[in-house]
């Protein structure tokens, strides 16, 4: 564990399951994720990742298991009352407000924050992704995979969150992208940022990683940091995938 993972966990997931319908997409998952660590979720199509950080973020009712954040109960809530907490989830495919522009979009982002502050953060953000302070005024419809991609980590930033999970940022982006995705994982864990990551791009996502917990098939099968699961080859083409 890293100097930033000792102490106590601000996430502490014991025994979750989940169920689309009467099928369990997950099952019995038990995890941590430190204050100031990058953790990582990695495995293959199907096996629950998405499911897991949607759980965590109040999009879906867990069957079973209790999910404490910063040593509170927070299994079951929802996701505003979560937001409010301190977690915050950019989804996959982004799902940002097409016909909204680049600000208004941020400033949602940020309803959480009072309304004095707002301004402040959507400066912070432009400094961060500069492309959005260009087209603050183009509606994110327009945006290109990489702008928008950018804009939806923006937006969840502008709540100030505790936890920011994101699920596949690199999804569908080109490579010079997905090397921008990735350093800003790195600048946000050097600000003492916590992430929780869903990454299908597993070699990228464990060289990066502080952690990380390998899913299939809804069961978390192994963990460890980073470094260590990239290592075990054995492991690595058995339950992430040889070309992952």
């Amino acid at each position: 564990m890293s100097e930033a993972g000792a102490g106590a966990p601000l996430l502490d997931v014991d025994g979750l399951t989940t169920n689309y319908g009467s099928i369990a997409a997950l099952r019995g998952a038990t995890l941590q994720v430190h204050p100031g660590e990058v953790v990582g979720l990695v495995g293959p199509n199907g096996a629950g990742k998405t499911t897991l950080v949607g759980t965590l973020a109040g999009l879906l009712g867990p069957a079973a298991g209790t999910v404490r954040f910063a040593g509170d109960d927070v299994t079951g809530l929802s996701p505003d009352s979560l937001l409010r907490r301190g977690v915050a989830l950019v989804p996959e495919h982004r799902r940002l407000f097409p016909d909204l522009t680049v600000e208004e979009n941020l400033k949602i982002g940020g309803i959480t924050v009072p309304a004095k502050e707002r301004p402040a953060l959507i400066e912070e953000m432009v400094g961060w992704f500069p492309v959005l302070g260009i087209k603050h005024e183009v509606a994110a419809g327009y945006l290109s995979g990489g702008e928008a991609q950018q804009l939806a980590i923006a937006r969840a930033l502008m709540s100030r969150p505790r936890l920011l999970m994101m699920d596949e940022p690199s999804l569908g982006l080109a490579p010079v992208l997905v090397d921008v995705v990735f350093d800003l994982i790195v600048r946000l864990r050097e600000q003492g940022r916590t992430l929780l990551v869903v990454e299908q791009n597993a070699t990228r996502m464990l060289g990066v990683a502080d952690r990380a917990y390998v899913l299939r098939s809804g069961e978390i099968v192994a963990s460890g940091t980073g470094r260590a699961l990239l290592d075990d080859q054995a492991l690595f083409e058995m339950f992430v995938g040889r070309h992952a």
